[in-house]
């Protein structure tokens, strides 16, 4: 299917040029002389791309800008030499670009077209996720006050969208989730979420990955590229093992978090973005400021808002009970057909076992399970024999194979047995509020 243009613009040869050799060039192209015009075209037909002048006789470019945002278009600015200050202003609203009067006819094509693939592929994420994605809450991190106190803190620093956020603690305690979903319950929700490893790359590719380059910048640098900071652009940039960037990158990076500008590798002019950057560490940084590895006013900038994530071993048994119902729900979808029940002393040993290798490790031996189980009920069997090999004390077990909330139900009533019905008392063991405690008693009907 073609890309579809609306141009709007109250100059009548603009219409007819820029209109013609779209058309020519294989676009759809509908054209408005007027800003409530192209707001009505597009809001029938939602078109890709739109070119707007900022100068129409009805209402002011920016003004039309805004509408346009509130239906999330894509929209490039076409501007005079004097409204370069203008056209500046409504890229920080949210325009694509601008180009200055007259247009260099390719040069146009060819932003549109990256502007439709930055459209399409924005449109696909939107698809997937609401597919084959799990709700996007921070009840996933876990029901115990602990976990839930984490998660009040990320719901919070996701509504301030321009604070800068450090994620810290073991690999893979889940840094990278928190990320997402802090971009998820965030304002900049719609926008790009780029993320990228900064451990392994050498000073000059990662330089030139972050920042972009120009033709010519180095010697295999053929075509100009743009960096993963205007690809975010209005979005979120997502920095790992942050802790590992080069020394020589880090003024660069300290630069663009202070003044929202950077210039690409070999290049002069000054590219201003609006990128949220959340960054993630395993490692102690401020050992590493200590030790002169890491910039101590970097380290600062970074970590305006800290999320420590501890261990899987550090947080209590309903927690990754929360966990193992989360990726099973997850692997459901690329396993269609999978079971979503558990034998009783199978995830005794799920919930039980310390997981060296935290969240990744768990959601990594589900898949396994469930693809040993073929279809049925996963079984102590199924499980790896590191899993297996560890053992609980002599604490007594449901007798058969039950759903996730059947054996929850079992755990609850135990605990409540095991504390003569005190609810505060198996609150605390269970790590739950009494409050939850009592929504449990409720759901599964224990309170006789």
């Amino acid at each position: 299917m073609s890309c579809t243009v609306l141009l709007v613009d109250d100059d009548p040869q603009i219409l007819e040029s820029i209109g013609s050799y779209l058309e020519r060039t294989g676009y759809e192209v509908q054209l408005a002389s007027t800003g409530g015009g192209g707001l009505a075209l597009h809001e029938s037909h939602g078109q890709d791309v739109v070119l707007l002048d900022l100068q129409l006789p009805d209402q002011s470019g920016l003004e039309v800008l805004e509408q346009l945002r509130t239906h999330d278009a894509a929209v490039i600015l076409l501007t005079g030499h004097g409204d370069i200050e203008t056209a500046v202003r409504a890229m920080q609203l949210g325009a694509e670009d601008f180009l200055t009067k007259p247009v260099d006819m390719q040069h146009l094509s060819a932003l549109i077209d990256r502007t439709a693939e930055k459209v399409r592929l924005r449109r696909e994420v939107e698809r997937l996720k609401s597919r084959y994605e799990p709700d996007l809450s921070p009840a996933g991190l876990g029901v115990s006050p602990k976990m839930r106190e984490i998660a009040r803190h990320v719901a919070l620093i996701a509504a301030s969208d321009r604070t800068t956020v450090l994620l810290t603690g073991e690999s893979g305690t889940g840094k990278g989730w928190v990320a997402r979903l802090i971009h998820g319950l965030s304002r900049r929700a719609g926008r790009p979420f780029v993320d990228i490893n900064c451990g392994g790359l050498s000073p000059t590719f990662l330089d030139s990955e972050l920042f972009g380059h120009e033709k010519g910048a180095f010697t295999d640098a053929k075509e100009m590229k743009r960096g993963l900071f205007e690809v975010a652009d209005s979005g979120t940039l997502f920095l790992d093992e942050i802790g590992e960037l080069a020394l020589a990158l880090q003024p660069k990076l300290l630069r663009v978090l202070e003044v929202k500008s950077f210039r690409r590798l070999g290049g002069t002019l000054e590219r201003t973005v609006d990128v949220r950057l959340i960054a993630a560490t395993n490692r102690d940084l401020e050992a590493a400021v200590a030790e002169r590895v890491f910039r101590e006013d970097l380290f600062y900038r970074i970590s305006v808002a800290v999320v420590h994530l501890p261990p899987l071993r550090e947080r209590t048994r309903e927690d990754r009970l929360t966990l193992l119902q989360w990726f099973l729900a997850s692997l459901s979808h690329d396993f269609p057909g999978a079971s979503s029940e558990i034998s009783a002393d199978a995830l005794d040993r799920l919930a039980s076992y310390v997981w060296p290798g935290n969240i990744r490790e768990m959601r990594n031996a589900l898949e396994r399970a469930l693809i040993m189980a073929r279809g049925g009920r996963i079984r102590l069997e199924h499980l790896t024999s590191e899993i297996r090999g560890r053992r609980r004390g002599p604490a007594g077990r449901a007798a058969s194979g039950q759903s996730l909330e059947q054996v929850e139900r079992l755990h609850i009533e135990r605990t409540l047995k095991k504390h003569g019905g005190n609810r505060t008392h198996a609150a605390e063991e269970l790590g739950v509020s009494r409050a939850t405690l009592i929504k449990k008693i409720k759901k599964y009907d224990l309170s006789s």
